[in-house]
């Protein structure tokens, strides 16, 4: 349902070089910086598989708002990459790799928190 979302950071490169880690696991990767002039000179990266998905701007006053974005692993191991990943990239635990039943009982997910204090999680909804 969702083709793409984005969040607001206040330090780009601290929040690029923890995505950058955090993300590998799951196969994405930063695939597009946005040209500074159509952006009004925000820098604006666009992570994904094969096309950007999850999109990281600056902003020139520290965000307001903590955003949640769960990210599709395809498989249990790669939550648990994920989770070692972030967390070797500066993120902080906000619940590690686990079966999660009361949202339906193949919910395995890990949720750290970025550099912003945005709740970032990786989940795998298959049967192990």
């Amino acid at each position: 349902m969702i083709d793409h979302l984005g969040i607001t950071v206040a330090d780009f490169d601290v929040s690029k070089a923890f995505y950058d880690k955090a993300m590998a696991p799951l196969g994405a990767t930063l695939l597009y910086m946005v040209p500074l002039e159509y952006t009004g000179g925000a820098r604006v990266g666009g992570y994904g598989r094969d096309r950007p998905v999850f999109w990281l701007s600056s902003a020139r006053d520290k965000p307001r708002d903590r955003q949640h974005v769960a990210f599709t692993a395809r498989n249990r191991a790669e939550v648990d990459a994920f989770h070692a990943a972030a967390l070797a990239a500066g993120g902080k635990d906000n619940g590690g790799p686990g079966l999660r039943p009361h949202y339906h009982p193949n919910y395995y997910g890990a949720f750290v928190f970025d550099p912003d204090g945005n709740n970032v999680e990786a989940v795998c909804h298959d049967p192990e």
